[in-house]
Formats: C-alpha cells, structure tokens, sequence
C-alpha cells in the first residue's frame, strides 16, 4: 500500500498517510461508507451532483465542528445541484448524535469506521491514528476529481474560499 509521510502534521510533527494519493482529473473511487443508521452509501450514488467530500478526524474535535458547521451553511446556499459529504471515522451514532446537537441537517455525515475504505481509496488515512486527514475534495457530476486539498497542519481548517469558487464553476 503507497505511503507517504509529512504530508500532514499534528503540532508540526509529520504523520503518514496511506493509500492511493488522488489528483484532479482522476476518476473518483466509488466506496462504501456507512450513514447515521448504519445503511451503506456509495459514493457513485450521488453521480449527477457536484459532490463536496470533506473528510476530517473527528467531528468532536473543536476543528472538524468549525468545519462542518461551515460547510453546513454553504450548503444552505448551494443548491440541490450540490451535495455535501463530511467522512470521518466515527461511529454513526455518534455522527447522528453530533449533528442533532450542532443542528446540522444539510452536510451528511458518513462513516468510515469499519473498513477505512474512504481513506485508503483517497489516500488520506493517518498510518499511525487510524484517523482520516483533514481534505477536501470537490467531484464534478460525472465523478472525475476537479479540486483537492489535503490540509498540512491537521488542527488548521480548509480553505473554504478556494473550495466554493470550484463548486460554483461547476454548478
């Protein structure tokens, strides 16, 4: 499995990302994760849709809500052109849970918990965390990656400005 390390930092100290390392124009991989009930989702099911995919550690982390909560009013504004995903490897319950009390209802949340597929496909799984990275990748309708961005310090937010101007290009 290709690995790569110092792509992202915890406190400056370099981790190590496993699996494939994706580039825009790469066709999406379609993988399984679960929802807040535990029904799989593939990410082919939101073909037809310009999909933002915001993968983050964990939604109980000061960061990953930020994130979430703003991507959660974007989307507000976006459209039903436009589908949302934030992918981390908490338990669905806990997703659930989390969204009811951050009162986001336009991001869903999915799970990789079970097999890390998301993070090995898009190469963004923490070797020595088991965590996903802070990433944003943005899919145009018919599934090929027009935008990513791995975000280097793991406890700094996405660049939103630069994510929404590729999003509204395509929708």
């Amino acid at each position: 499995m290709e690995e790569r390390v110092g792509i992202v930092t915890m406190k400056g100290k370099g981790l190590t990302l496993v699996g494939k390392e994706r580039h825009m124009g790469d066709p999406a991989p379609d993988i399984e994760v679960l929802d807040n009930d535990l029904g799989p989702v593939h990410l082919s099911s939101f073909r037809g849709k310009v999909l933002v995919i915001s993968s983050v550690p964990s939604l109980d982390t000061p960061v990953c809500e930020l994130e979430t909560i703003r991507f959660n009013d974007e989307a507000a504004k976006l459209g039903p052109d436009v589908t949302i995903l934030t992918i981390s490897m908490d338990l669905p319950f806990a997703q659930k849970r989390w969204c009811g009390a951050a009162g986001v209802e336009k991001v869903a949340t999915l799970s990789d918990h079970r097999e890390a597929a998301f993070g090995m496909a898009y190469g963004v799984l923490i070797k020595e965390l088991r965590l996903l990275a802070r990433a944003v990748f943005v899919v145009d309708r018919e599934g090929i990656i027009r935008y990513t961005q791995i975000v280097k310090e793991i406890a700094d937010e996405p660049d939103y400005d630069a994510v929404l101007e590729v999003v509204h290009m395509l929708a």
